[in-house]
């Protein structure tokens, strides 16, 4: 797990510390941890499985949530582990390069994530305003070429960030008080200058996220101008019904986001464990929520969860009563001498 090269501090460690100032509290604090990383699993590799399964459901729209169920699927997944390991066995040592990897898939996912509500609300406008070219415009080629694109440039942007901290100086004091290895908490532990980490993150920041929520924007107000001309109040109603799954999705995604950065810069007198909760509720909650979101507000695809789920209950129910039944048919054989061997086979195949 140490894909940079460090000229100061390969050999050295970080500590993270979990949640300082609640370490009684760990063992409980890990159990919506995981609680909430083993339902945001089943929900996101259910709906890849769905999607995968059924053909009606492999179209641009839902290969887009399946894009999303990845990135829900990766972000705990680089975080709880580890937090668990501290929580559960207080395995609190990092390596460096260990520790900037762990902040280079988080932050690109992220910016991945971010690229896939974008694209999510260019594919609503489209199907809203200009229904009649949807196929042209977005096919699934055309989406899977997007995503791409997503991922080159989450992965450009984010690169540069363990790059420049890794060239750096740390300091001898090595605790992270956090449970992640999060950019500010190792931005602080460097004893250089860190001017150019600084002016990069703050610029990077205000760029993606100033970017994709002005293209977020300006598809929904197109939407929005578009349904008004609808006279039809019906129309109007389902036009609107098939934002609504997307916009509650950016809520959970990006309220929190905001939220956390302004505490970061303007919470000064919040207790530092707050800071940290609010960090971690940010990758755990929304990864939970978006499957659920989905779920209950695309009827095809929980009818489609539904069928599955209750054809994979009603073959299991089915399979044991066909074992059961052919116990009972050997049990009770009766056959000649000789010719039970056969039998038995026979009621075995069928």
């Amino acid at each position: 797990m140490a894909p940079f090269n460090f000229t100061h501090s390969d050999a050295s460690t970080f500590i993270l510390m979990g949640i300082p100032g609640l370490e009684a509290a760990h063992i409980w604090i890990s159990i919506p941890f995981f609680t909430f990383y083993i339902i945001s699993l089943l929900g996101n590799v259910t709906l890849l499985s769905v999607v995968g399964k059924e053909q009606t459901l492999q179209k641009p729209m839902y290969l887009l949530l399946c894009m999303l169920a990845l990135t829900d699927i990766a972000t705990p997944t680089f975080v709880v582990p580890k937090a668990l390991g501290i929580f559960w066995f207080n395995l609190k040592g990092i390596t460096v390069a260990g520790c900037l990897t762990q902040m280079f898939f988080l932050h690109t996912i992220s910016v991945m994530h971010s690229s896939t509500l974008v694209t999510m609300a260019f594919d609503r406008y489209v199907a809203i305003c200009n229904p009649l070219r949807y196929a042209t415009i977005l096919s699934n080629a055309q989406i899977a070429k997007l995503g791409l694109a997503g991922l080159i440039r989450a992965v450009l942007f984010i690169l540069p960030l363990p790059l420049l901290l890794s060239q750096q100086t740390f300091c001898a004091n090595r605790i992270i008080p956090h449970t992640q290895c999060e950019y500010i908490a190792m931005v602080r532990m460097v004893c250089g200058d860190i001017r150019v980490s600084r002016i990069y993150g703050f610029v990077l920041m205000f760029v993606i996220n100033g970017f994709d929520l002005t293209f977020i924007a300006l598809s929904y107000g197109l939407i929005i101008r578009a349904v008004l001309r609808i006279s039809s109040h019906k129309a109007h109603q389902k036009a609107l019904n098939t934002c609504t799954a997307h916009i509650c999705v950016m809520l959970t995604y990006y309220t929190p986001t905001f939220f956390s950065i302004l505490t970061h810069h303007f919470g000064q007198d919040i207790a530092p464990y707050v800071h940290i909760i609010l960090a971690d509720l940010y990758l755990l909650i929304p990864p939970m929520l978006n499957p659920i979101i989905y779920g209950v507000k695309m009827k095809e695809l929980r009818d489609k969860v539904v069928k599955y789920t209750c054809r994979s209950s009603a073959d299991t129910k089915f399979t044991q009563r066909s074992a059961d039944t052919r116990d009972d048919i050997s049990s009770g054989l009766q056959c000649p001498s000789g010719n039970c061997q056969i039998v038995r086979e026979y009621v075995n195949q069928h």
